[in-house]
């Protein structure tokens, strides 16, 4: 199957390890965060971390949407499930994120809440035409990757004229969060930043473009290779990170050339902005509030935003006091790290958020790498 098998050849990854192995300083040490919860799983399951060098460290970013979420949006979504008798519409992996007083989207639903799981934000639009004695509402989350589709909708019910549908919003920004991770006392050392080089995101990257990183690159002096999603593409970034930090360059560099442009799809751009604007400030899971870091409805769309029309307010509440969720999300510590990893937190029982979606660095280490812990 083309761009399938291509990129997942036994032989080709024998060749890249070998690649990486000859670049590499042997007096130096590398450290690459990858961003996307996509990345962070395909090196679990494929075990690219194996192929790498000991020198050679690859940190899990908080490139998961559900994993951000902080407990307060959740307990937004309850709350109208529960008090305001909605039809909740939301993408499967959130159902499970653990909220206040021991609940969940899906313990919401077990106690009468009428929770439904979607596979798009068209599904949810559905859902509002075929009951219009309900008020409906969509769930929405995640990063620039699935902000159009969420746009689409809003302008077909603005269309239609659809009086019982609205967004509960909580799509995020992917460059704010590498800025607050750079920027993060949390993980510098000494006034320095303990990261070499950023493999960035596929499918944000084929909205937003190459274009957003270079920021970062000329800002930080980081290099930032995108990368697509099967492990041969992620040894390849790494293979030009290496060569990048060698050459004690700082550039943007594509290899998943195969999707991405420098500009991104226009089209998309061009409709995020016309239905949504900058919230002045979000709160994220682990990364804490970071300005102009998400999406808000514009006014023109208001009568869609479920915020205004259902007057939520939006409460922090803080994590579990023994979920190293916060910490991993940052790159701080590794998922073996949580004392709760593997016992109390597992994917049917998950404590923290990083346990709940398969593209949490919690869930993809439980998956595919917990044995190697094991002495």
């Amino acid at each position: 199957m083309k761009y399938i098998d291509e990129f997942r050849d036994g032989q080709l990854a024998k060749g890249l390890a070998a690649a990486i192995a000859a670049e590499v300083q042997p007096d130096r040490r590398y450290a690459f965060m990858e961003f996307c919860g996509g990345h962070t799983h395909a090196i679990s399951r494929y075990g690219v971390s194996d192929l790498l060098p000991e020198n050679v460290r690859m940190v899990h970013g908080p490139g998961c949407p559900v994993c951000v979420l902080p407990i307060g949006r959740v307990d937004m979504a309850i709350r109208l499930a529960l008090d305001h008798g909605v039809i909740l519409c939301s993408y499967g992996d959130c159902l499970r994120v653990p909220a206040s007083d021991n609940l969940s989207l899906l313990r919401a639903k077990s106690r009468g809440g009428d929770v439904r799981m979607v596979y798009s934000a068209a599904d949810a639009l559905r859902i509002a035409r075929e009951n219009p004695a309900r008020q409906v509402v969509f769930f929405a989350i995640g990063f620039e990757t699935t902000t159009p589709p969420t746009a689409v909708v809003i302008r077909q019910a603005a269309a239609e004229g659809l009086k019982n549908f609205s967004v509960l919003c909580c799509h995020v920004l992917t460059p704010a969060a590498i800025s607050s991770i750079l920027e993060s006392p949390e993980v510098r050392r000494w006034g320095t930043v303990p990261l070499d080089g950023f493999v960035g995101p596929a499918h944000v990257s084929t909205i937003i473009g190459s274009q957003p990183y270079e920021f970062f690159a000329e800002e930080y002096r980081k290099p930032v290779v995108i990368a697509g999603f099967e492990p041969l593409d992620v040894m390849q970034a790494v293979l030009m990170l290496i060569r990048q930090v060698n050459d004690g360059r700082h550039e943007v560099e594509n290899e998943f050339t195969r999707a991405v442009s420098r500009e991104g799809n226009r089209k998309a751009q061009d409709l995020v902005a016309d239905v949504f604007e900058l919230r002045r400030a979000f709160e994220w899971r682990g990364l804490g509030t970071i300005p102009y870091s998400a999406l808000a409805i514009r006014q023109d769309y208001a009568a869609f935003d479920a915020e205004q029309r259902f007057a939520l307010e939006y409460h922090a509440v803080p994590d579990h006091k023994a979920c190293d969720c916060g910490a991993i999300l940052r790159g701080v510590k590794q998922p073996r790290d949580c004392k709760l990893f593997g016992t109390v937190c597992t994917p049917e029982n998950p404590i923290g958020s990083c346990m709940v979606s398969s593209e949490g660095a919690c869930a993809a280490h439980y998956t595919y790498g917990r044995y190697k812990d094991t002495p």
